[in-house]
């Protein structure tokens, strides 16, 4: 059934991308985001777009009842791991603060339908088998920390409130539909390693010395668009009351250096890597058990590391950077 949607951070990566897949199946959606990670450009012209902060209540709830907004997609949160782990404090008052804002505007206004963005990082250091919802959560570093409480603090709304909502669990997003969607920050692995390729220097792999099979890092990486089409997906589990965890991945994991090596194929050139010191907050290995979403949404991942790399590769291309 199609619906109205606030999308907080819909001027980011992730979020535009949701917008683009909720609108294309008809839904209206509003955008709300204060732009200092995300751009305008991202948001179509007739699209709604609210420049505000998910901290001002008031704002997200005069942005829900001036449009008679059916439910939140909540994207809007710092997510750099390694900038969680030297400010925590701020990733907290951030993350956590600003989830808490948007529930009581949700409240107050009688919304009872949220998407919310989490992590794989809910569960740190995993054995490197492929991690199932009902994992033990021990999350590394602030980020992981703040995104584990995000789903406490909807739990208990949900107890105390009856809200509905889908809490869904990201591994490594990557790729891009087109150059205006691309990803353009530095907290993800491909447009960094695309960044040091376009500048001539080697992408930076940080630790060798793991225990996986050549001692990089590895990761479930999913497509963005695989991803935005979970979300669309997702939003069939709210027409009934109840509550939801899924984990949105591929179900299988690539390490850093396959990566790079992916990376090399779609450029066509010879790329080495300059191995640096492991940085503080990165497990080993986290790979997605995908049988629950595909259990309960019928929801597969359907595009690969060389669909993502060489997605990524051509948003680039269409700057003229690559």
């Amino acid at each position: 059934m199609e619906q109205r949607w606030l999308v907080t951070g819909g001027a980011g990566y992730i979020g535009a991308h949701t917008v683009r897949a909720l609108r294309a199946r008809g839904d209206d959606v509003v955008v709300l985001d204060d732009l200092t990670s995300g751009l305008a450009e991202r948001v179509d012209d007739d699209v709604p777009l609210v420049r505000a902060t998910v901290l001002d209540t008031d704002a997200v709830a005069g942005a829900i009842t001036g449009h008679r907004l059916d439910g939140v997609m909540h994207f809007a949160a710092r997510k750099s791991v390694p900038e969680s782990v030297a400010h925590p404090l701020w990733y907290w008052h951030e993350n956590i603060e600003g989830l808490r804002s948007v529930l009581e505007a949700a409240t107050r206004t009688g919304v009872d339908r949220v998407v919310y963005s989490s992590s794989a990082a809910v569960y740190g250091a995993t054995s490197g088998a492929a991690v199932a919802e009902d994992a033990p959560c021990a999350p590394v570093n602030a980020y992981g920390s703040t995104k584990l409480a995000g789903e406490w603090m909807l739990a208990d709304v949900h107890r105390s409130t009856g809200l509905r909502y889908v809490a869904l669990r990201y591994f490594n997003v990557a790729g891009a539909r087109d150059a205006r969607l691309a990803d353009r920050g530095q907290a993800n692995l491909v447009p960094i390693a695309l960044d040091a390729v376009a500048r001539g220097a080697a992408p930076a792999v940080f630790g060798t010395d793991y225990d996986t099979p050549d001692g990089s890092c590895v990761r479930d990486f999913v497509h963005v668009d695989d991803l935005a089409d979970a979300h669309v997906a997702a939003t069939a589990l709210l027409e009934e009351p109840g509550a939801e965890t899924l984990n949105v991945g591929v179900g299988r994991g690539y390490s850093v250096l396959e990566v790079v090596a992916a990376i090399a194929r779609a450029t066509g050139r010879s790329v080495e890597p300059a191995v640096a010191d492991r940085r503080p907050g990165d497990p080993p290995a986290v790979v997605a058990d995908v049988t629950r979403i595909r259990e309960r949404l019928g929801w597969t991942a359907t595009r690969d590391l060389d669909d993502i790399v060489t997605s990524a590769l051509r948003a680039r291309e269409q700057f003229g950077t690559l």
